[in-house]
């Protein structure tokens, strides 16, 4: 079952033409990702510092299907997937509040090891959260 976000637009988030700048839709869906982090227990802090391990996005797609302004409210719904022993990826679909598909992004995570930066295997506690 889909991780479900609720957010409303901010101001800060749309750009001269008063829409939410592509960029920022991106950093909107994260803000989804770490609440599905911390619905699962998972210690941000600790998740974002872990010198044994980090999980960089390492590619990203989004497309939009309608304007987002500031004061409308969305909800963005994630789903995971694991793609190897060490990647995965989330699938986010924005939603109205008519229940419109807004926009859609991917997200690709490759776990490494950060002081070596090679790859290696997601870790327990990531592969408990995928699952669920």
């Amino acid at each position: 079952m889909p991780f479900t976000y609720k957010r409303v637009i901010r101001f800060g988030d749309t750009d001269a033409a008063g829409v939410v700048y592509f960029a920022n839709m991106l950093s909107i869906c994260h803000e989804a990702y770490e609440a599905s982090l911390v619905a699962a227990n998972i210690n941000l802090k600790l998740f974002f510092s872990n010198p044994a391990s980090a999980i960089p996005i390492v590619s990203t797609h989004i497309d939009f299907f309608r304007p987002l302004f500031c004061g409308d409210e969305v909800n963005i719904t994630l789903q995971s997937q694991q793609l190897s022993s060490d990647k995965f990826e989330i699938v986010y679909q924005a939603f109205g509040i008519n229940e419109q598909l807004i926009a859609k992004a991917i997200t690709r995570h490759v776990c490494i090891d950060p002081s070596l930066r090679i790859k290696q295997e997601l870790s327990e506690e990531i592969l408990l959260w995928l699952q669920n």
